[in-house]
């Protein structure tokens, strides 16, 4: 497991070293991208900030769910092409704001803030888990718990980083 997580951690910081040609592969004149520009209330950076805050949301939980209700299939290493698919879907989705944004440095570095601060949470929340872990009975070993947590703490603040390079600090 941490192999694999070692691994996506190399191919966040090649997205990250290699952002420039993988923002240019969406074109200026994509529908989404169209319509976010000509939206009045996306120019302001707070409200596009929210909404890039409650995309990262409902991504996060929508893999959670899905992941969840794979659990039940007993069909091996699905898991891994779903958690590939969010990390695809969430790069595009930043992407897409990134390319819809029309503002300054400051705001864009503003919005990026306010919308990637939501895996900011997660991981202070999974740090205060695992502060607080316990065992749940007497000789109850917690070891296992507290890697998984520390793996959470890990993906939400590598997903932290990522959103806020491509949608904060990249220039348009």
């Amino acid at each position: 497991m941490s192999l694999i997580l070692l691994m996506g951690m190399i191919g966040i910081l090649l997205v990250l070293f290699l952002k420039r040609p993988i923002i240019d592969t969406i074109a200026k004149d994509n529908k989404i991208v169209y319509k976010f520009q000509n939206a009045n209330w996306f120019q302001n950076h707070w409200l596009s900030g929210l909404f890039l805050f409650g995309l990262n949301a409902v991504l996060f939980f929508s893999t959670v769910l899905i992941l969840y209700l794979f659990m039940f299939l007993f069909i091996p290493f699905v898991h891994f092409f779903v958690m590939l698919l969010a990390v695809m879907i969430s790069i595009y989705v930043w992407i897409i704001i990134h390319k819809s944004w029309k503002g300054t440095k400051r705001n864009r570095l503003k919005l990026g803030a306010v919308g990637s601060s939501f895996y900011l949470f997660l991981t202070m929340m999974f740090v205060f888990w695992l502060v607080t872990l316990t065992p749940s009975y007497p000789g109850d070993d917690t070891f296992m718990g507290a890697v998984g947590l520390v793996f959470a703490m890990i993906v939400t603040s590598m997903a932290f980083v990522t959103c806020m390079v491509i949608t904060g600090f990249s220039k348009a």
